[in-house]
């Protein structure tokens, strides 16, 4: 029997790596397919920035942007780890993406 699971891309700033790796979990234990990031450049993996200070457009940080985009057109729907209300101008790119995409948008935390 084959089942019909739901596939659930991750969105946020990757210095909640603790949040992105608890929400992995609780909704793939849910019986989903999860897509995250590969890499975690706010918490740690400086290939992101290719030596270079945080916030520069690199190439390797243009690439896994546009990488993220093929993740959600991948996905039934995105999750936003927004700790503290907070999202940054990458993942608000991803959220107004996936809308205009038509892909189903859930928060960590609500939004007013």
């Amino acid at each position: 029997m084959v089942k019909n699971y739901k596939v659930i891309t991750l969105c946020g700033s990757t210095r909640f790596k603790d949040e992105f790796l608890k929400t992995q979990k609780k909704l793939t234990l849910e019986g989903n397919i999860v897509i995250s990031v590969g890499l975690f450049g706010h918490s740690g993996d400086s290939e992101v920035w290719e030596n270079m200070d945080e916030g520069t457009l690199t190439k390797t940080k243009e690439m896994l942007d546009d990488m993220h985009k093929r993740k959600i057109d991948m996905a039934d729907e995105i999750f936003v780890i927004n700790v503290g209300g907070y999202i940054g101008d990458s993942t608000k790119s991803e959220i107004e993406y996936a809308k205009l995409t038509n892909k189903i948008v859930n928060y960590l935390e609500p939004i007013e």
